[in-house]
């Protein structure tokens, strides 16, 4: 499985972004979908995920700002960030639980700036 991550970059606190998350495969195969982020200096933490039911969960550092949802057809899943903080810079990766492994995309860098 390959994740391809896209729509990182900088932005002013109280700002939007909108991650994109592409899979090589059809994600109707994927367990779960979902982000994790790494500030510098810090452990990777989850974000938010999404199930095939389309379940979601969300880091309470983020509920009410941030909306994750899929799109089947496009085999794609998206992470819609509103009211930016400057806490929320981080790297942003996308993964997948597949058979009991995870995958993860290449990592996009959000900076948002006070």
């Amino acid at each position: 499985v390959q994740l391809q991550a896209s729509g990182g970059g900088l932005v002013q606190a109280g700002g939007s972004l909108r991650l994109s998350c592409a899979a090589s495969i059809s994600i109707f195969s994927l367990d779960v979908m979902g982000w994790y982020r790494q500030a510098p200096g810090k452990q990777r933490d989850l974000v938010a995920n999404i199930g095939t039911n389309s379940f979601t969960n969300y880091a309470d550092s983020v509920k009410g700002r941030f909306t994750i949802s899929r799109d089947n057809a496009k085999n794609a899943v998206y992470l819609q960030m509103d009211s930016l903080k400057p806490e929320d810079t981080a790297v942003y990766y996308c993964y997948t639980n597949r058979l009991r492994q995870t995958y993860w995309g290449q990592g996009t860098l959000v900076t948002v700036s006070s």
